[in-house]
Order: structure tokens, then C-alpha cells, then sequence
């Protein structure tokens, strides 16, 4: 999940990421769980134990970060984090991370991963949540979810 999107000189969102968990290791290393770009599952309504989202930025300055998901229809909000504030030195980079527990999935569909900046749209990630019981249209792998 890459995005280049820039919406000042101030800021740019290098990759978004979503995972099962975010370990911070020794030397200030993160660690990446479950890495995954869909939800592939034999039920639904689906939950999810727990769930991260991590944005990576590079840039400078003050900001306010918030990260909601939202239904296939874009009315609904699935889950919405708290606003988080992270601050970038001149030519460095920050992560961003979100943790949400218990996340109900009600139907198959493609939700919107939403980054707000400062209480406005940064930039939005598809999030697939199919049925593996339902033939699936597309002619993509099912090697790599």
C-alpha cells in the first residue's frame, strides 16, 4: 500500500501499511505482524482481534493525524482513532501508528482506510473484506492475501 500524495511542502505520506500488530524493537526498529493488503474469510460478519495501520511520513512540522474506516458506501464509519499529534524535524520521517481492537467487518466489500491531517482528507486505501465460500471474479492470486 504505497502512496505518494503531498498535500503541502510540509508533508508527504510515504507507505501506508495494515497488520495484526507493530512491535517496537531495540535500536528503535518497528516490527511488521501479518502484513496484509485484503481480508480473505470463510464467515462473516468477521472481527478482528486487533489491528494496526501504519503511515509513514517525511516532512516537517506539527501535525494532527486521525485514521477511520469506513463502509464500502463511504456513510459509515467501521472504527475511527483518536487523534494523535506527530512532529517531523526538518528533513526527518515519523510513523504513525494505529491500534483498533475488535473490528467488526458486516459484510464482504471494499472499505476505505481514510488519513486525516488535521481534520481534513489526506489520503484513502482500499481494504477488500471478500467470502473465500464465494467464487471471486477477478483472476488475482490467492497465494498472497
Amino acid at each position: 500500500m504505497t502512496s505518494k500524495q503531498t498535500t503541502d511542502q510540509n508533508l508527504q505520506l510515504l507507505y501506508t501499511l495494515f497488520c495484526d500488530d507493530v512491535r517496537l524493537e531495540v535500536g528503535n526498529k518497528l516490527s511488521f505482524m501479518g502484513v496484509f493488503q485484503n481480508i480473505m474469510v470463510q464467515q462473516l460478519p468477521v472481527s478482528l482481534i486487533k489491528f494496526a495501520v501504519v503511515n509513514h511520513w517525511q516532512g516537517e512540522g506539527t501535525h494532527l493525524s486521525e485514521v477511520r474506516i469506513l463502509t464500502p458506501d463511504r456513510q459509515h464509519p467501521i472504527v475511527v482513532s483518536q487523534p494523535t499529534s506527530f512532529e517531523i524535524t526538518k528533513g526527518g520521517f515519523a510513523d504513525n501508528i494505529s491500534f483498533f481492537v475488535n473490528v467488526t467487518f458486516p459484510a464482504a466489500g471494499q472499505y476505505w482506510v481514510q488519513t486525516l491531517i488535521n481534520s481534513s482528507l489526506f489520503d484513502e486505501q482500499p481494504l477488500t473484506v471478500s467470502d473465500g465460500r464465494e467464487p471471486s471474479a477477478d483472476n488475482s492470486s490467492q497465494a498472497v492475501n
